[in-house]
């Protein structure tokens, strides 16, 4: 069969219902149907979409240890987290296998392997037959996303074989460590997906340099938020709103990279939207052909990278 050289790609840049998820998921399962409408065969969401990002924690003293306040939120935020074993992911893999399309979605994970009450930032892999076939926990939290999530494992640095191209993706400031790309690039991805909170300052710089570093395309897909999306009743909505700045707090900056550094799409901000882009497999081969950071560029007899993607667990139980 000939190669399916060109790749429809949507970012699907969304505010989350902050805090809810049931009506996140909604709009999730929509942006999907909407990417697909438009030819897509990939749709990617942002960091810590459903339900959203803790932005309470740098403006209510996240810090302060053994506060009600703290606890009282982080409850709501735990209570709203997604439990992939109980199905809460079920319909995004139902509307990714009717319309044939592959979902990156970034989630708020309360997985059960774990104890069942720690949250991990998980970016979900939905295949185009509706499965879901990785799931990875972000490495490293950053700086006060520590205070609520926990660091993941290397289970989930996988690419995924879609059409002709291979697809990866990274959280959030993984995408800033060199070993995290690295075994991206050496399993062969061609679509890089870095996923954020959501600011422009985040992906206007970083896209393109990992567009030229690795010669793949980069997805980098945002969400938005305002304060007035913290809704009257969650857990001292009223505090958090009063501490946090007027107008955009997650302005968007979805963007695409092409394998040379170039715009395809540049950095959307302000506004929702399923933002498209046609990837050309052609662009790929050709930018490698004087670079190949796994490939003929690679000199693994001198520096080789390890990667160990066992899912971790403190028990390993033997009946």
């Amino acid at each position: 069969m000939p190669e399916s050289s060109f790749l429809n790609v949507g970012l699907a840049q969304i505010a989350p219902v902050w805090l809810n998820r049931t009506a996140t998921l909604a709009k999730v399962v929509a942006a999907i149907r909407e990417a697909a409408d438009q030819g897509c065969r990939l749709v990617v969401f942002g960091e810590a979409c459903v339900p959203g990002y803790p932005n309470w924690l740098s403006v209510t003293g996240g810090a302060v240890f053994n506060d009600t306040r703290q606890k009282e939120i982080f409850d709501a935020y735990s209570r709203e987290a997604v439990c992939l074993e109980r199905g809460d992911c079920d319909a995004v893999c139902r509307a990714a296998a009717e319309a044939g399309i592959a979902v990156y979605l970034g989630i708020i994970e309360r997985p059960r392997d774990r104890g069942g009450q720690s949250l991990y930032c998980s970016f979900v892999y939905v295949n185009e037959q509706g499965r879901i076939a990785s799931v990875h926990r972000k490495l490293q939290p950053t700086y006060e996303e520590r205070l609520v999530w926990s660091p993941g494992d290397g289970h989930g640095l996988r690419v995924h074989e879609l059409d002709d191209f291979r697809v990866g993706g990274l959280n959030c400031w993984e995408n800033w460590m060199p070993l995290a790309r690295s075994a991206l690039y050496a399993q062969g991805c061609t679509v890089h997906v870095a996923c954020w909170p959501g600011s422009d300052r985040n992906t206007r710089d970083i896209t393109r340099f990992i567009a030229m570093e690795s010669r793949a395309y980069v997805l980098s897909v945002s969400c938005l938020l305002r304060r007035e999306d913290i809704a009257d009743d969650l857990p001292h909505a009223e505090t958090i709103r009063a501490n946090l700045p007027a107008g955009w707090i997650h302005n968007g900056g979805s963007c695409v990279a092409a394998p040379d550094g170039s715009w395809l799409l540049e950095p959307q901000t302000d506004r929702e939207g399923v933002f498209v882009a046609q990837l050309d497999l052609s662009f790929v081969r050709r930018e490698r052909q004087n670079f190949d950071p796994s490939g003929h560029y690679a000199r693994p007899d001198v520096t080789r990278l390890s990667v160990n993607r066992k899912r971790q667990s403190m028990l390993d139980l033997t009946d």
